[in-house]
């Protein structure tokens, strides 16, 4: 399956350090060779590379690892198809307009009998994946209960949470939804996490011969929280979510969590 990275931070902050360690996995140190997407948030911007070539291999992601693009929240992921070709249209994060904001969302996982379940008709997948269908029908709940307004983010977040175990019952459902601001996770099977923050120490990547002193790169003030589909790095303490707990992260701090 596709692997996911994600990071919510209180300042803007560059996330080359684990990028360099997950784009490893897109062909060299793991099987996820089919494409590739980082989206950064700047504001209610957003910027997105993408390219449905392997991550190890890409001239993009290397521009991407070498540039320090500064972000409150950025969500990442590395393809391994199980459902449509290989091809941009089906690489993601994928983006959508809701409420006058930028909703990024990446997935992993494979669903099953989930067509006409999550049928929609406002909000129409561009590509053939499972994954961008299970998008658009979140965004068409999500309209319908809200209408035009946006709900507070607990009533929103809890209301996703409920889509999310729906959707869970057709496959796996790893997921990653970022609006700019927060960043909510849902965890079907498998996701990891872990929050950086004073008194900040070294640490040294699983699958590239990278290592950082956080203190160095860092102000006591600084709080980053990095999610991942597995952990990226093997000299710090990473805490593995449970089957359908759900965490939404706001400026690096946990705001929301399942009961």
């Amino acid at each position: 399956m596709c692997e996911l990275l994600a990071m919510s931070a209180n300042v803007p902050t560059d996330i080359c350090f684990s990028f360099a360690g997950l784009m490893q996995r897109g062909g060299n140190t793991g099987p996820h060779k089919d494409g590739w997407g980082i989206t950064f948030y700047e504001g209610k911007g957003c910027r997105t590379f993408k390219d449905p070539k392997p991550s190890f291999d890409s001239e993009i992601a290397r521009l991407v690892t070498n540039y320090p693009i500064k972000s409150e929240a950025v969500v990442c992921h590395i393809r391994q198809a199980n459902a449509g070709p290989v091809c941009l249209e089906n690489t993601h994060p994928f983006t959508r307009e809701l409420w006058g904001r930028n909703f990024t969302y990446a997935h992993n996982g494979q669903l099953a009998d989930y067509k006409e379940r999550l049928a929609t008709t406002k909000y129409i997948q561009i590509g053939s994946t499972d994954s961008e269908q299970a998008f658009c029908w979140i965004l068409e709940q999500l309209k319908r209960k809200f209408a035009d307004t946006r709900p507070s983010d607990e009533a929103l977040f809890r209301y996703i949470a409920e889509l999310c175990d729906i959707i869970d019952e057709h496959g796996v459902f790893n997921l990653i939804l970022s609006d700019g601001e927060s960043l909510f996770v849902y965890c079907s099977n498998n996701l990891h996490w872990i929050t950086r923050r004073a008194p900040f120490g070294p640490a040294q990547l699983i699958d590239a011969d990278v290592a950082i002193d956080f203190k160095k790169e860092t102000t006591d003030h600084d709080i980053v929280t990095v999610i991942a589909t597995q952990p990226l790095t093997k000299d710090e303490t990473w805490h593995k979510m449970q089957p359908r707990q759900w965490q939404v992260f706001k400026l690096g701090e946990a705001m929301l969590a399942s009961n």
